[in-house]
């Protein structure tokens, strides 16, 4: 996968920044590239909060993973259309603001879609161009609603057989929070979470400087940088058609899917958001992607920004006013 954002300070892991020091650390999972850049002045306590921000992903792959059979959210697909599956808290009020972001974007941002990334091979592969028959067959199972939640008795309950959830389009988002929420119980106060260069969180501001300077990059030229930001307190999503795609009848199909129609979504090239929150930021892209600028301009939370690369008759990139 290719990164869209570049993160500026990447130096040698553990290295003198002034007064600091300053440690970078990566880790592999689910699915992605997580990397930490910290500032602290002690190493020992830089080394302890890296290793409890990645223990926190491990157990966060163990949870959420549709990749782990034993994982609690395989578990879910397995048997929530069977029974009432028992939900942790976590998993619970994960899937909460899952169904919250589905209504506040019209449905356009659906946790539901697995069958349609399974059938347009976009699940452990690079994708495939399915018949419009397999489409239709699979399109009753995709929709939020189908999808209910038991606030009482913290339950899930799939309303058919079929319905399979993705975390794909939340679980990065989820992941740089909650090692934001580690580093600061571990007394970090600068900081940079990347989660594959495409969802990041930056807390406090590097040495000498306002805050993290961010590029977002072309998304046709990875030379060229088309904005830069400056983030502190704040993360930043980015969601491109780029990511992940193949080609076929002269055509590219990206895994950006429009659980409305089942088809990937088509026009935009990419949409970076700005917001308080990695959850926020991560999940708000897609439905910009989908549903575009003038719907983004009518419906966008306050708090966000959003930034647009569209395909017109030539490249335009503009932050939403």
């Amino acid at each position: 996968m290719k990164q869209l954002v570049i993160l500026l300070f990447l130096l040698p892991a553990l290295v003198c920044a002034g007064e600091l020091l300053r440690l970078e650390d990566s880790l592999d999972a689910m699915g992605s590239v997580y990397t930490v850049i910290l500032y602290g002045e002690d190493q020992e306590k830089l080394q302890a909060a890296s290793e409890a921000a990645f223990q926190e992903v491990r157990r966060l792959d163990r949870m959420l993973s549709n990749y782990r059979p034993q994982s609690e959210w395989s578990e879910m697909n397995r048997t929530a259309a069977e029974r009432p599956f028992q939900a942790s808290p976590e998993l619970f009020n994960l899937l909460a603001a899952c169904l919250e972001y589905s209504r506040a974007s019209e449905g356009a941002f659906d946790v539901s879609v697995g069958p349609l990334m399974r059938v347009w091979g976009f699940y452990k592969g690079a994708g495939r161009l399915p018949l419009k028959e397999e489409i239709a067959a699979v399109l009753p199972y995709v929709g939020y609603r189908g999808v209910q939640l038991d606030e009482k008795e913290h339950t899930v309950r799939f309303l058919k057989v079929g319905v399979d959830l993705d975390p794909g389009g939340i679980g990065k988002g989820y992941a740089v929070d909650r090692i934001v929420d580690i580093l600061r119980r571990n007394n970090i106060t600068s900081a940079m979470v990347s989660a594959g260069g495409s969802s990041i969180y930056a807390l406090g501001a590097p040495p000498d400087e306002k805050g993290w300077r961010v590029k977002i990059r072309h998304p046709r030229e990875w030379s060229t940088t088309i904005e830069e930001v400056v983030l502190s307190g704040q993360s930043l999503s980015t969601s491109g058609d780029y990511e992940k795609f193949f080609a076929a009848g002269g055509r590219t199909y990206s895994h950006i899917m429009d659980p409305r129609t089942g088809y990937p979504s088509q026009g935009m090239l990419s949409v970076s958001v700005v917001a308080p929150r990695t959850l926020d930021s991560e999940a708000w892209t897609k439905p910009f992607f989908i549903l575009g600028r003038e719907w983004a301009a009518k419906h966008k939370p306050r708090e966000l920004r959003a930034f647009f690369c569209e395909d017109r008759s030539e490249l335009s990139c503009a932050w939403l006013q």
